[in-house]
């Protein structure tokens, strides 16, 4: 049934998609610019603290030190409001800053709710996180364009098994 959900959405999405004029664009570089580096040195690390099936989804917050026990290096940032690591339904590993575009404060950070979406606690907004990149799907956010910014996501280039990064 949730898949049956899903298809309609996403043929919904399309249409609506198909019907904007060609200059509309999604905004995901709204929020002031933060340093982001996370990483996981080894597979095992991964298999722990990362994202390892499709939909899964994790927050990191170094501020906060969530999640409670992953090894922060002196190095480690989690830009404006936070990291959220997720897992498309393909299995692959996206990011995106917890904080709201449309809020753009570091304290308002989206969630994941019962629907399998990032949502606003405080404009509603509700954005794709595990088909669409982050993209606006309701609220004030669908209505001015604005999308979660996005992290690059891959294998680090002195050694680390996966690197989050700007």
């Amino acid at each position: 049934m949730n898949i049956l959900r899903r298809i309609a959405e996403a043929i919904s999405a399309l249409a609506m998609a198909a019907a904007l004029p060609g200059c509309h664009q999604i905004d995901n570089h709204r929020l002031p610019v933060a340093y982001v580096n996370l990483q996981f040195w080894t597979a095992a690390d991964w298999d722990i603290w990362g994202v390892t099936g499709a939909g899964q989804h994790r927050r990191f917050i170094i501020q906060e030190l969530v999640p409670s026990g992953f090894p922060y290096p002196a190095s480690a940032t989690t830009g404006l409001g936070g990291i959220l690591l997720c897992s498309t339904y393909l299995g692959e590993p996206v990011a995106y800053d917890l904080a709201c575009p449309v809020e753009c404060r570091a304290n308002v950070r989206v969630f994941i709710n019962e629907n399998s979406e990032a949502e606003c606690p405080v404009c509603h907004s509700r954005y794709d996180v595990f088909e669409k990149l982050g993209h606006p799907i309701s609220g004030p956010a669908m209505e001015q364009g604005y999308g979660l910014e996005v992290y690059r996501v891959g294998p680090g280039v002195r050694g680390e098994y996966m690197v989050v990064s700007r």
